[in-house]
């Protein structure tokens, strides 16, 4: 799967977009395996960059989910909680996990190059 070009990338795996969806990417759900639960934060949390706000956990193990931004908490993907497997087979469509209001993206986010260069 190609890394989308339009969205921003931390080093540990998570995407942002332009509207402050958030979700992790292919090369992280691949390294996680199948994904069984995702546990979502609570819409109007504060958050900040870097802070572990979600937990995906796989056949393998759990992994946080760190914020690409620091913000809230505004909406979070309510069909995760029926089919988590989502993450695994639309990282980047439908397995979204959370939007944010963003108020300060932080200063270490990739282009889709970068990511794909220390991602592999």
């Amino acid at each position: 799967m190609t890394t989308p070009t339009t969205l921003k990338y931390a080093a540990s795996h998570e995407w942002l977009a332009d509207d402050g969806t958030v979700g992790i990417t292919d090369h992280a759900q691949e390294q996680l395996g199948d994904v069984v639960y995702v546990e979502l934060p609570e819409i109007g949390r504060e958050v900040a960059a870097g802070e572990a706000v979600a937990v995906v956990e796989s056949v393998k193990t759990a992994s946080d989910i760190y914020a690409p931004a620091s913000g809230r908490i505004v909406a979070v993907n309510d069909e995760l909680s029926g089919n988590p497997e989502l993450v695994n087979s639309a990282p980047y469509e439908g397995g979204w996990l959370f939007k944010m209001e963003v108020v300060e993206e932080s200063a270490d986010l990739l282009d889709a190059a970068a990511y794909d260069a220390q991602a592999h």
